[in-house]
């Protein structure tokens, strides 16, 4: 749909650009604020696409979003060789390569289970198998059973980590050019509220 992308493209550079200090002293808009706006008007697939290609964040790492399955389960992002993100070495600068999958499994997971949960990055490990000179692909992928299982989980638990882990393929898929694993935080909501009301905000990590 290229006259949603436009549109998406439209308003999120006037609001995060020409009204920028009007959005963040006045009316302090956000990412969340934007995207839920939007979801009253948008799919949150249509969103999840446009919105992450088009904010100034996502634009720097160079990489696109260029699939999303309608339940969100499903995401597919390209990294393009270019030179704005050819290191020394004439492959993919390894900032890039991990600037494309950073905030994709969490802002998934935060539209796939609700607002009763709070999700954090909680941290990352990066293998590189060989030097990326030509395009990359990755796949993020959530299951019915897994949200489930984390569901149960932080009802048992009140907090847990995940460990999602992300390769960056060629196109076919057949050459691993980089593992990616992320380790999520995700806590019931009023339990995290209670423990960062009851410990020292500068002391504590999620």
């Amino acid at each position: 749909m290229p006259e949603v992308a436009v549109i998406i493209k439209q308003i999120i550079k006037l609001l995060l650009y020409s009204q920028r200090d009007l959005i963040t002293k006045k009316y302090k808009l956000t990412y969340y604020k934007l995207y839920s706006l939007g979801t009253r008007f948008l799919s949150k697939a249509t969103l999840f696409k446009y919105g992450l290609n088009w904010s100034p964040m996502y634009r720097k790492s160079t990489a696109k979003i260029i699939d999303v399955s309608p339940d969100l389960l499903h995401v597919k992002m390209k990294l393009p060789i270019s030179w704005r993100n050819k290191n020394y070495m004439n492959s993919i600068f390894g900032g890039s390569i991990y600037a494309s999958v950073d905030p994709i499994p969490m802002f998934q997971l935060i539209n796939l289970i609700g607002d009763h949960y709070v999700v954090w990055d909680k941290a990352a490990n990066i293998k590189f198998k060989k030097p990326a000179k030509e395009n990359l692909y990755a796949e993020f992928l959530y299951s019915e059973n897994e949200l489930e299982q984390i569901e149960e989980l932080v009802k048992r638990d009140n907090e847990i980590e995940i460990v999602k882990m992300v390769q960056m393929t060629n196109k076919s898929g057949a050459k691993v050019y980089c593992e990616i694993e992320k380790t999520i935080y995700v806590a019931n909501k009023e339990f995290y509220k209670r423990k960062r009301k009851n410990q020292d905000r500068t002391s504590i990590e999620p």
